[in-house]
């Protein structure tokens, strides 16, 4: 359905948001200006003052992108095409006037631009048809930012991944770019994955790999990912141990297991976050940087550790890079105090959670990469 009109589209004057108190319509519309908040800040919609009178019910919502706040569009029962088709007949409500005309919208209020529904309402209770596809909508539709997490979340910590998707992380795009935030430092080889403000240190729930790299230090680089729902995100991180091209990947397992040992009890291929931020350094340094936070907190009691700490040090990362990561940084390179060593830290894509890191092999059969993937850009 065209905006505005039974097949044809209309002009309409895009005007300040009115209320009903503030409308020249009958005393009918006044009396509906206390309304239920049922819907905070969810902007403009375009209803007929049939409907914001009382006299016709909902019949048609349409969503389109016509530059007036949400999109949607509502007409009454009894609106005819000469009535419509008449701009002083139309006014632009917030969405919450709507859903205390009819709660039911909210269910839809998510559905993209080009979204057709007829409202129906019987003894079955209330509901959208979709007018393309003849569904029946009679539950919320979810906000894309949930059904993009929840899509994401049971797409993350696989035994594998096709070759190309790991590939296609770090392969510049529109919505990726890659990113060397700098060199990490290994003294031993040992590598461990951890949430660096909670569980770095932690013999108990940080997570030792069962191979070793080479000592030495690696570049680590990021995938950052532009995406219209959700801003700015680290997609994915990895280590760079050799510049060949990784032919095949595997599961990076536990200390002391492989991976025929995957999915067995009690054997966890994944590390935990719950800060929201990620990291990969060596077993010597993850000691070191626990006995740094032990005397930071000695030295500052009462204190937290990245609000009085760490982030700063992340805002200024964001001042030197604000393109690449969001005003409360994204990324850091740190060096510990005490051997001068350096850690990388960075968010974990949308947030915390549990991620699983996959080791890269190059046509020799070397270890090429380590790569921890948080988000399928596809998704966002």
């Amino acid at each position: 359905m065209s905006l505005f009109s039974f097949g044809k589209k209309k002009e309409l004057k895009k005007e300040p948001e009115k209320t009903v108190a503030n409308s020249n319509e009958p005393e009918k519309m006044a009396e509906k200006s206390e309304q239920n908040q049922l819907m905070q800040k969810a902007g403009a919609c375009v209803v007929t003052k049939s409907l914001l009178n009382g006299n016709s019910k909902l019949k048609w919502l349409f969503r389109e992108n016509n530059s007036i706040g949400t999109g949607w569009v509502a007409f009454g029962d009894t609106d005819k095409q000469e009535y419509i088709d008449k701009a002083e007949n139309l006014s632009v409500v917030d969405f919450n006037t709507l859903a205390n005309i009819e709660p039911t919208v909210r269910n839809v209020f998510y559905m993209p631009y080009g979204t057709d529904l007829e409202f129906c309402s019987d003894d079955s209770g209330k509901y959208f048809v979709d007018t393309k596809t003849g569904e029946e909508i009679r539950q919320a539709v979810k906000h894309p930012i949930q059904i993009a997490f929840e899509k994401n979340l049971n797409f993350l910590n696989k035994e594998n991944y096709d070759l190309d998707f790991f590939e296609g992380l770090f392969n510049r795009s529109d919505k990726i770019q890659t990113f060397t935030v700098g060199m990490a430092d290994f003294p031993t080889g040992s590598v461990v994955l951890a949430d660096p403000l909670v569980y770095l240190g932690n013999k108990k729930y940080q997570t030792v790999l069962n191979r070793h790299i080479p000592k030495g230090s690696y570049k680590v680089e990021l995938s950052i990912c532009y995406s219209k729902i959700v801003g700015i995100r680290v997609a994915a991180a990895r280590i760079k141990i050799n510049d060949e091209l990784a032919v095949r990947y595997e599961l990076a397992m536990p200390k002391g297991y492989s991976i025929e040992n995957f999915n067995e009890k009690g054997v966890f291929s994944f590390f935990g976050v719950d800060s929201g931020l990620a990291c990969f350094t060596d077993e010597s340094l993850a000691d070191e940087f626990s006995e740094f936070v032990n005397d930071w907190h000695i030295k500052n009691p009462n204190k937290e550790i990245y609000n009085d700490y760490f982030m700063q040090l992340f805002k200024e990362s964001y001042e030197k890079n604000p393109s690449l990561q969001r005003k409360s940084g994204d990324f850091l390179i740190w060096s510990l105090p005490k051997s001068s060593n350096k850690i990388i830290m960075f968010t974990s894509g949308m947030g915390d959670g549990i991620y699983s890191a996959y080791w890269g092999f190059d046509k020799d059969g070397n270890i090429s990469t380590l790569t921890v993937p948080f988000m399928n850009p596809g998704f966002f």
